[in-house]
């Protein structure tokens, strides 16, 4: 799995013009997932997400996570992470995992981070949607899972 995390102050996404999920303090996490993750990676990823020291402390440092502050997740699939644009002109998906199954561990990824206490909203999974946000920092980091 790979996960691109925007820490925002806010961020909304709409689907059909209509807002289906949107967050104040937090992150905007964009969740790829490759036909050869499971359950373990997708559990790996929340528990990172959740305890990553992304929020500055009274002395400006990046010291705090997204449960000391409170934030909250603003979780979208895309399946473009797995883009492969190094050869040609058009990107191959062929990493990318099938939509059954990236699903199923989008929705684990979701659920284990509320199972963490933090709270999620979400995108609609296979959707064109969205995504507006403000980028607090701007702080964008790309996670992998081993």
């Amino acid at each position: 799995m790979k996960a691109l995390i925007q820490r925002s102050n806010q961020a909304e996404v709409n689907v059909n013009e209509a807002c289906v999920g949107q967050i104040e303090q937090g992150y905007v996490v964009f969740i790829g997932v490759t036909h050869e993750d499971t359950e373990k990676e997708a559990r790996w990823l929340a528990e990172k997400v959740a305890h990553l020291r992304l929020f500055e402390d009274n002395e400006g440092k990046m010291n705090l996570s997204l449960l000391d502050v409170s934030g909250s997740v603003l979780s979208i699939s895309q399946f473009t992470l797995f883009g492969d644009a190094r050869k040609g002109r058009r990107p191959s998906f062929v990493e990318a995992a099938k939509p059954d199954h990236a699903e199923k561990l989008y929705e684990d990824f979701n659920r284990y981070l509320r199972e963490l206490g933090v709270h999620v909203e979400t995108g609609q999974f296979g959707a064109n949607m969205q995504v507006d946000l403000t980028n607090d920092g701007p702080v964008t980091l790309m996670l992998e899972t081993p």
